[in-house]
């Protein structure tokens, strides 16, 4: 199109160009090559090629304001849309705290295992985290993927951006940096002052946690089981490790693993108080679990019956849900602290616990 406007001016040096026309009437001008003779200002070809190069670059400037430029979780820099309307959430969690703030109505692609809220079952899935499908992807034309460090391959990122599809990863380590995440996701969708109202509740709830466990001097042996062949518990660099100890226990398998395997007889010489055991939607499965455990009448977690089979995904999902997590941990570890008052802020209703 430039060479049609440039070949015009040359032609027409005399086109006349309303003083206060838009850069779209002015583009129309120069290139229908209309003149007209109603006093407005008129300007030489030199100056006018000049004014239309100047006006592009306006518009072109214009154009990328609808984007910036951020620093991602992991260091990296990406542009990305101002006004994101089309995310593919590239793990369960990103698609929880998406829904969380409020943006479900963004969402265009999920991956596997997102069903939390159920309306999340409803959207388009692009495989797993671990193995996303790159074609299903970009097929659904995405402005802004969101990633999330342990688990989408940088290979995965690397192949999405070829395709200019903006990738923002988070990296959550810890309940406080997945309060930091709410917050990034939440500016990035241009609802910061939601992200920051959910954040809040997230604090508020867990200090009051913090306030009921330095009630109590007691720190139960809490033994928490996520695998089942072999045993495969939770070592100190893992969300749930977090939990169990802002919840007042001792994770007996705490250390730098971050999933020890343990035989049968390694558990019971531990002599765990308390035997969690996450349901991770195969009740029946870890039902059986709960009853060959059950069988060890002399471990203390037996005898006091203090078995417990839990919803794995308030647990190691780095989502707001952390916090009914901990909530819910503090109701098992110190039950005795629910014997009054003290405890009565939390709504253990919401939790599903099977004893």
């Amino acid at each position: 199109m430039k060479f049609i406007i440039i070949d015009e001016l040359l032609k027409n040096p005399e086109i006349v160009i309303p003083a206060k026309a838009g850069i779209w009437n002015i583009l129309d001008l120069l290139v229908s090559g209309v003149r007209r003779n109603d006093g407005k200002c008129c300007f030489p070809t030199f100056y006018r090629i000049f004014t239309f190069a100047f006006l592009v670059c306006l518009f072109a400037t214009s154009a990328w304001s609808g984007s910036r430029t951020v620093i991602d979780q992991v260091g990296r820099s990406v542009t990305v849309p101002s006004n994101p309307q089309r995310i593919v959430a590239l793990a369960p969690s990103i698609t929880e705290i998406v829904f969380a703030l409020g943006q479900e109505h963004r969402l265009k692609g999920v991956t596997q295992f997102s069903d939390y809220p159920a309306e999340a079952e409803k959207i388009p899935v692009v495989g797993s985290y671990v193995n996303l499908d790159i074609e299903k992807i970009v097929a659904l034309k995405p402005d802004l993927c969101i990633a999330i460090k342990d688990g989408n391959s940088r290979n995965t990122v690397q192949q999405l951006e070829s395709f200019n599809i903006p990738v923002y990863a988070v990296n959550p380590k810890n309940l406080e940096s997945v309060m930091e995440t709410v917050v990034e996701i939440g500016k990035l969708l241009g609802v910061h002052e939601k992200a920051k109202s959910l954040v809040d509740n997230m604090y508020a709830r867990a200090e009051r946690v913090k306030a009921l466990v330095l009630k109590t001097k007691s720190r139960p042996r809490v033994f928490f089981q996520i695998g089942i062949a072999p045993i495969v518990s939770v070592g100190t660099h893992t969300f749930i490790h977090e939990l169990i100890t802002r919840a007042g226990g001792q994770n007996l398998t705490e250390g730098p693993i971050p999933y020890p395997r343990y035989s049968r007889e390694q558990v019971l010489a531990m002599a765990p108080e308390v035997f969690i055991i996450t349901s991770m939607a195969r009740g029946e499965v870890f039902e059986k679990v709960k009853a060959d455990w059950s069988r060890w009448k002399d471990l203390p977690a037996i005898k006091n019956n203090r078995i417990y089979l839990v919803d794995s995904n308030i647990l190691d999902r780095p989502t707001p849900r952390l916090v009914d997590g901990l909530e819910m941990l503090v109701k098992i570890i110190h039950p005795e602290l629910f014997s009054n008052k003290s405890g009565s802020q939390f709504r253990g209703s919401r939790f599903k616990v099977r004893e």
